[in-house]
């Protein structure tokens, strides 16, 4: 049975309303977030309107602060925001969808001024204002507001979206906006790429900075950041309004060689049942994928175009080649699925001999312990030991681990790989780790029959003292 001193929920309201309510005022006296949270609660107890006039008000005075926050105080300031979206979700939102949404994107308008005003090097406030901007996503459907007052409100967001507060705000609110809205806002974005940004008069240029080829001038940058957000806003709305081809258009003849960009067309295309289109847009970029890099949406759309369009034996082909060149588990799987009844089995073998011939040891390493085959695994292990590399220490320490049971002699190459490798190379913050891992070597080694062409236990230890006798902080460890 717990003890009555245990603090948990029953055993304090044994304490009675009278004596927590005295305890909460002497534990908050001085504590000005502690209070804020108080006044919030007992502003609920007349519903969420209480609860909104006390949130307005305090970011009010959020809005008007001057002060810098250094890092030592944003946590504080980042409890403040949250604590007032939780209260917009938790008290106003149930009664009051539309004052919820008004409250957020006034919360989401006071990003610039608090980023400004705060060192936010580990992202706290970042996090904040990006669940607020999910939350606003959430209300606003509920919220109900004029399509015509909304697609204004997000017209001036895409504007102001300088510290990416409002990122993806055209599709958080493309089910509010309606076909209305969304037709509006895509008039008003036409309108401001109709009207670029005027040019300084006086004909100075001033430079921010120097590239490889030439200065950068302000208008410059502020020209193609404009042209940008444009875009960007657009494609947003071609997305949410499921117009696949306004989507495409948004991208030039040379852009759309561009493999990722290719890549997204397709994907849109092969959605809207359009899986010739869609192949058309990825052979566009065919030239640019097989320049050398890594353009894995671009293989992914094309097989499930392939398969789209009744090419599956290609799409066979596609998927084969991808395991083969990058030992792609996901590609195999999905190739032997598709197989007959038996053909699966010879050809998972055959996959598993190509990968245990692959170049890179430690990527077929982690294939056969993924997979799992972890007999292949140590077999690997104990034919190709000496491509091992003990700075792998992410990869070989569960690797150890997982094979110990059934090669305790390749689980100790590995850990003897990297106790070499730490002593070698004098990682002196990874001794602890590299004494430990003697210590299980030491165990193994009774379970292990014949070591081989490989020195026993006894034998490895002796000659790390010969080569580091003198690095205490390893034998001490």
């Amino acid at each position: 049975m717990a003890s009555e001193k245990t603090l948990n929920a029953k055993s304090l309201a044994a304490l009675g309303a009278n004596r927590l309510a005295q305890l909460l005022l002497e534990l908050t006296s001085g504590d000005t977030a502690a209070k804020r949270r108080l006044r919030l609660e007992l502003a609920s107890l007349n519903g969420g309107e209480d609860v909104a006039a006390e949130i307005r008000k305090r970011l009010a005075t959020i809005a008007k602060s001057r002060s810098f926050v250094d890092w030592t105080k944003v946590r504080t300031r980042a409890a403040d925001l949250d604590m007032q979206r939780n209260a917009i979700v938790d008290h106003v939102a149930p009664t009051q969808p539309a004052e919820a949404f008004d409250l957020l994107w006034r919360l989401l308008e006071l990003a610039p001024s608090v980023y400004e005003r705060c060192d936010d090097s580990n992202g706290t406030i970042s996090d904040i204002i990006a669940n607020a901007r999910e939350d606003l996503g959430t209300i606003a459907a509920r919220a109900e507001p004029d399509a015509r007052v909304l697609a204004d409100r997000v017209f001036v967001a895409v504007q102001a979206n300088d510290y990416a507060q409002f990122d993806g705000i055209i599709g958080q609110m493309a089910e509010a906006l309606g076909q209305e809205g969304l037709a509006m806002l895509k008039t008003r974005i036409e309108e401001l790429a109709a009207a670029p940004p005027p040019a300084p008069g006086g004909g100075d240029r001033k430079v921010i900075g120097i590239s490889t080829r030439s200065p950068i001038y302000q208008e410059d940058f502020e020209a193609r950041y404009h042209a940008g957000r444009i875009r960007s806003a657009l494609t947003e709305i071609a997305d949410a309004l499921g117009d696949v081809d306004g989507y495409a258009a948004r991208f030039s003849a040379e852009e759309r060689t561009n493999p990722s960009i290719a890549a997204d067309i397709a994907e849109r295309l092969l959605a809207a049942g359009r899986p010739a289109d869609a192949m058309a847009a990825l052979q566009l970029a065919e030239g640019n994928f097989r320049n050398g890099r890594h353009w894995p949406d671009w293989s992914r759309v094309r097989i499930d175009t392939l398969e789209a369009l009744g090419q599956s034996a290609q799409a066979q082909t596609a998927r084969w080649a991808i395991f083969e060149n990058s030992l792609n588990a996901d590609y195999l799987r999905a190739h032997l699925k598709r197989l007959p009844d038996f053909d699966d089995a010879e050809a998972e073998e055959r996959a598993l001999t190509h990968v245990r011939q692959h170049v890179d040891f430690h990527q077929a390493l982690g294939f056969l312990l993924d997979w799992p085959a972890h007999r292949l695994a140590a077999e690997l292990v104990l034919a190709r030991h000496a491509e091992l590399n003990g700075d792998h220490y992410w990869l070989l320490t569960p690797a150890a681990e997982t094979l110990e049971e059934c090669s305790p002699l390749a689980a100790t190459l590995m850990l003897r790989s990297m106790i070499d490798f730490s002593l070698d190379r004098a990682k002196y913050k990874r001794y602890g780790h590299a004494a430990r891992h003697l210590q299980t070597c030491e165990y193994l080694a009774k379970w292990i029959d014949d070591f081989g062409e490989h020195l026993d236990h006894d034998g490895f230890v002796a000659g790390l003292k010969a080569r580091h006798g003198r690095k205490s902080g390893f034998w001490n460890a």
